[in-house]
């Protein structure tokens, strides 16, 4: 394909009006990218992309996550709860628990209760 002098005029024209290069390459039989070369070298006034770019606002970034402390470990925590489970206010106790207890020592007594004759005699 060679671009002869009308055609050229024909592209200008074309250009001028707002024809899609793709449009613009069907009238003259040669493709889009043909026209869109022709067009920067004959430095023909640029257009803006009719690809519709939609600008993506930054999300803040989340806060730092606190910095581990080294703790004394003593175990699991007690699991004596607090609240009704499912609502936001339920939790555990999460003191450190009795060895091979579920409670902390606190609760441990409230959980576990003698049951012997001379308790009940007192």
């Amino acid at each position: 394909m060679t671009w002869t002098p009308e055609r050229i005029a024909e592209l200008e024209r074309l250009w001028a009006t707002g024809a899609t290069t793709a449009e613009i390459g069907r009238m003259l039989n040669v493709s889009k990218n043909a026209v869109v070369g022709k067009t920067h070298r004959l430095g023909l006034p640029g257009r803006p992309s009719p690809i519709k770019r939609v600008a993506v606002k930054a999300s803040p970034s989340p806060p730092p996550l606190p910095t581990p402390t080294v703790v004394e470990y003593h175990g699991p925590p007690c699991q004596w709860p607090f609240g009704e489970p499912g609502k936001d206010d339920f939790h555990f106790c999460g003191a450190p628990a009795i060895p091979e207890r579920p409670y902390c020592d606190k609760h441990c007594k409230l959980a576990y209760v003698r049951n012997d004759r001379h308790t009940r005699a007192a």
